[in-house]
């Protein structure tokens, strides 16, 4: 015990040493400051005006005026986006500008902009209807042509038959004289022409037909071109109708429908000539507005690159100037009114950097008046804080995922990034698969630069994240795999020939006494020989089972082991004696037994049968073993670890509880008075479980939580250890799957001399080899060994109730904070 406490503590494990600091920088050098400590990024204030709502706190007018910043810098963002501009590189040298002058500069770019949007939305307007105008007359003079022949042929016909009788004038009709007077002039029948998008041109011709009852003719024609729409900046398909009726009503109702379907009504002359001249008109208007409009574009795309070149670094400094009123926006004023008081929480390393930085600022703004820095204490848990790199990041990301650890906790991401891919691994291991899991993630690696500039989707941002996690989960799987022997389930004579030769032709067919061994076993990973055999399934059965329980054992012992230097770090003498010492001895008293006779008889080779030995370890223990011995005294030594885990139990459960009723009882009788300041030095030196229920102390409440957590122990070393089983079971299912592609995809499909034949089973395979093997299977193990980590390995020592460290850095600010 004593070599254990005079070892180093581990610093890897545990977050960084946090402390609550204090500021009160002078008004003058407050944004100066705090824009060095964003620069820095090594603090986290606390809001000490939570009670405010935005709108009373001191630098809420700054903070509109930032936003309203970034609403114009979107807009030019859009506009350049839509008018399909891309932002230049950034130039050499860019002059630095003040706030107030950038907010000028917006304030003119975003009028000019919005004038010459104006400005040109009426031209194209006009010009639409320009342009819809001639179509209208092209397509119009067209329907007014025919019917005009149509009208002089019926003309015609009424002159020779009815019209020429003597008798006519007599016994006409009143409609037929009127239609006889007024023929020339057309004046009972009128048309309204005009032009309406294609898709709402069959609703439009019934509703007419239903207004009118059917008393007009309408004649359609695709429109030549297609038209932009300004609204949505998209090419809209038009239909040019012209529809013939009689009467004013029914001119009434037409008109209110053309304007009801949004169709645009142009009036268009029956007589040829002055039609003509109206098209010749059109012509010439619509050519002057095409060479105003292109010199609108031209110099609005000028503007919009000049303000291109600028655009990232004003967004990045609205930015940052947000994020600083923000911050100023969390801090108080003191009596005077002349200082702001800030207080938060920092790495005890960064002390000197955030005092260089405040004095830097005092020393720029020309501060008679230096800032004060000074360490206070707090009632609160610091937060907690890792420093991580791109390779580690994800590692951590995977912790935290399950919840951030306390402060100075020991922190799983360090065996994580060992033990997680190689989980993953065990269930997946195939070298084939792992190199191919290898080259997708030193393609991400490759392309590191350049993805981390992109905005990804989120599956591939996921992916991208991960692409150091993939990497060493390919590794090792491409490790399990030559242990495995499997290259895509075949396997391989990679390190030296087979230790095995068969006995006679039906050797494949037997049982492994089918097989002589005729020299040293394979050097590396399972011999290539049981591949084929009878044999084959419950060799690797049995291999993969023990190898799963062995696997598992050791890391709810290392979990174990951590929270005992949990407990040492925290000075915690009660959960040592009262927590680790039994959970080990509970543990290994029944698994870490088991795992021991597992080694055993691989190493002897015996015939024992281990669940013989384990059940009637419980029913009989003091009957002999028989057969089923493996060691001399292993009757005997399983009669003690039986009594040693029977002892375990009430070890864990009881003594704790009534420790923690004890202290609590002397504390606060008197008991342990002492000289001035001894309750003090007392309330330190306890251990953490004592001091949590030093002001209210609740003794049921203790006792039914060590008993819950003695009981969730205790069954949780049989279900975790069979839930480590699904290393074998899943690594059973990637080896079976991967045989029945190979043997009834690929290789029945190459049993055909046809090519086709043979080229469609090497898609399908291909096929079933990327997306069930290395998209679905890849996931699959992904999730068990996170669930590993999480529930089985994480529980022995993790509480994981912490909050994350969030400093206050320019660096850590997303695009979505504009």
């Amino acid at each position: 015990m004593e070599y254990l406490n005079n070892m180093p503590s581990m610093d890897l494990m545990r977050s960084e040493k946090m402390t609550f600091i204090q500021l009160i920088i002078p008004v003058e050098s407050a944004h100066r400051a705090v824009t060095y400590l964003g620069q820095l990024g090594l603090i986290q204030f606390r809001d000490l005006n939570a009670e405010k709502s935005p709108f009373q706190r001191t630098f809420v007018n700054q903070v509109k005026r930032c936003v309203e910043m970034s609403r114009k810098l979107r807009y030019f963002k859009d506009q350049m986006h839509k008018a399909g501009l891309l932002p230049p590189p950034l130039p050499a040298s860019q002059p630095d500008m003040e706030l107030e002058e950038m907010e000028i500069h917006l304030a003119e770019h975003e009028h000019e902009l919005i004038e010459m949007n104006a400005n040109s939305e009426k031209l194209r307007q006009s010009y639409n209807e320009l342009l819809e105008f001639k179509m209208v007359l092209e397509k119009a003079s067209g329907f007014l042509v025919s019917s005009s022949s149509h009208t002089t042929h019926r003309e015609i016909e009424l002159d020779e038959n009815v019209y020429s009788s003597d008798d006519h004038a007599d016994t006409a009709s009143l409609l037929e004289q009127e239609m006889h007077t007024e023929l020339s002039n057309q004046s009972g029948v009128r048309f309204i022409s005009g032009i309406i998008c294609k898709s709402k041109a069959l609703q439009f011709e019934r509703m007419l037909f239903r207004a009118t009852r059917g008393n007009m003719l309408f004649n359609q024609a695709v429109a030549d071109d297609e038209i932009l729409d300004p609204s949505s900046n998209e090419m809209v398909e038009k239909i040019v109708f012209v529809v013939f009726f009689s009467g004013e009503q029914a001119r009434t109702k037409i008109l209110k429908i053309c304007e009801a379907f949004g169709a645009n009504c142009y009036p268009v002359s029956e007589e040829t000539t002055k039609r003509r001249q109206i098209t010749q008109e059109v012509l010439s208007r619509l050519s002057e507005l095409e060479t105003t409009l292109d010199a609108g574009l031209h110099h609005r795309d000028k503007a919009l690159t000049s303000i291109g070149y600028h655009l990232t670094k004003w967004i990045n400094m609205v930015k940052t100037q947000k994020a600083v009123y923000d911050t100023l926006n969390m801090l108080n004023f003191d009596v005077t009114k002349k200082c702001l008081v800030g207080e938060g929480w920092c790495p005890i390393f960064a002390k000197t950097k955030i005092q260089e930085a405040l004095q830097r600022a005092s020393f720029d703004s020309n501060s008679q008046v230096g800032s004060i820095f000074h360490v206070m204490d707090a009632v609160e848990s610091p937060p907690t804080y890792f420093r991580t790199n791109r390779f580690t990041n994800a590692f951590q990301e995977i912790v935290d995922a399950y919840g951030v650890a306390k402060y100075q906790e020991a922190n799983p991401a360090v065996y994580t990034i060992v033990t997680f891919p190689f989980l993953f691994a065990v269930m997946f291991g195939d070298w084939g698969h792992g190199i191919c899991l290898l080259l997708g993630a030193l393609v991400l690696i490759a392309r590191e630069s350049k993805l981390s500039s992109q905005k990804l989707g989120s599956f591939m941002e996921m992916l991208f994240g991960g692409r150091y996690v993939l990497l060493l989960m390919s590794i090792f799987s491409i490790y399990c795999g030559l242990i495995y022997n499997e290259f895509f389930s075949v396997p391989f004579h990679i390190f030296g020939h087979s230790a095995y030769k068969c006995r006679d032709a039906t050797c494949s067919n037997a049982q492994t006494v089918g097989l002589i061994k005729y020299k040293d076993p394979y050097p590396f990973g399972v011999d290539p020989s049981w591949r084929g055999s009878r044999s084959e399934l419950p060799f690797l059965n049995s291999l993969k089972m023990k190898m799963s329980i062995l696997l598992g054992v050791a890391q709810m012992n290392l979990g174990i082991i951590i929270s005992y230097f949990n407990a040492r770090f925290f000075s915690s003498s009660l959960d040592i004696k009262y927590q680790f010492i039994p959970q080990i001895i509970f543990l290994n008293s029944l698994f870490g037994y088991l795992s021991l006779l597992i080694v055993v008889k691989w190493c002897t080779g015996s015939q024992a049968d281990l669940y013989h030995v384990m059940i009637y370890m419980f029913l009989s223990p003091f009957e002999a073993l028989g057969e089923n011995r493996l060691f001399w005294g292993q009757s005997v030594l399983q009669v003690i670890l039986l009594l040693l885990a029977l002892v375990a139990v009430p070890w864990m459960l009881f003594p704790k509880p009534f420790i923690l009723k004890r202290l609590h009882t002397e504390r606060f009788q008197g008991q342990t008075y002492g000289i001035l300041g001894t309750s003090e030095m007392g309330t330190d030196d306890q251990p953490d479980s004592a001091r949590e229920h030093s002001e209210e102390f609740n003794f049921s409440e203790v006792f039914v939580h060590q008993m819950i957590h003695s009981i969730e122990f205790v069954l949780g070393a049989v279900s975790n250890t069979a839930s480590y089983l699904r290393l074998w079971a899943l690594s059973l299912a990637h080896s079976e799957l991967s045989t029945v592609f190979y043997e009834k995809v690929l290789l029945l499909a190459w049993g055909y001399n046809n090519i086709i034949i043979r080229l469609v089973g090497l898609a399908v395979f291909a096929f079933a080899t990327a997306f069930i093997l290395l998209m679905m299977e890849t996931l699959s193990a992904f999730l068990h060994a996170l669930r590993l980590h999480w529930v089985e390995y994480q529980n022995k020592f993790y509480h994981g109730d912490g909050y994350k460290f969030k400093p206050f850095s320019f660096a850590l600010l997303s695009d979505d904070d504009d």
